[in-house]
């Protein structure tokens, strides 16, 4: 039994960095799907970003459009993330590899270190915004300790 601990260990944290994936990616298609169907971003509203879509587009439709493609931008990286972090959990840590571990724990955790801090001083810090991606991180950190915890005891 001693010797299975360690592999219950790293299967369970494996399974939780590859659901942190699946979030990223799941996130990274809703932010896609709202630049198409409402625009402004999850959790936010007109008056966090200074207007409607409409206002937005009439006021410059080029600015709009910037928004929208940047919009776009950001949520293909969240998905290419999160669809890198899933066989990184799955394959990589199941296997051992401690490379692969702080590869699906660092490269999250420096995305959301960059893109986190001006959404305070810019008020857009709402829960509605930002409540699945503490969510992910969450479940990223849980996942990282579990395997690494696991990984030591190998």
């Amino acid at each position: 039994m001693k010797n299975r601990s360690p592999i219950v260990g790293i299967h369970l944290g494996s399974n939780l960095i590859a659901l942190a994936g699946i979030g990223l990616v799941g996130y990274g298609l809703m932010f896609l799907i709202r630049n198409f169907t409402g625009f402004i971003e999850l959790g936010l509203t007109p008056e966090h970003v200074g207007g409607t879509p409409e206002q937005i587009r009439n006021f410059s439709p080029a600015l709009f459009n910037y928004i929208s493609h940047l919009q776009v931008a950001v949520a293909a990286f969240i998905i290419a993330l999160g669809v890198a972090v899933i066989p990184l959990a799955l394959k990589g840590i199941r296997t051992g590899q401690r490379w692969a571990l702080w590869t699906a724990f660092l490269a999250p955790v420096i995305g959301v270190g960059i893109a986190l801090p001006l959404h305070y001083p810019y008020g857009l810090a709402t829960l509605g915004h930002l409540g699945l991606i503490y969510l992910d991180a969450v479940i990223l950190l849980v996942g990282t300790v579990l395997s690494y915890k696991a990984l030591d005891r190998r």
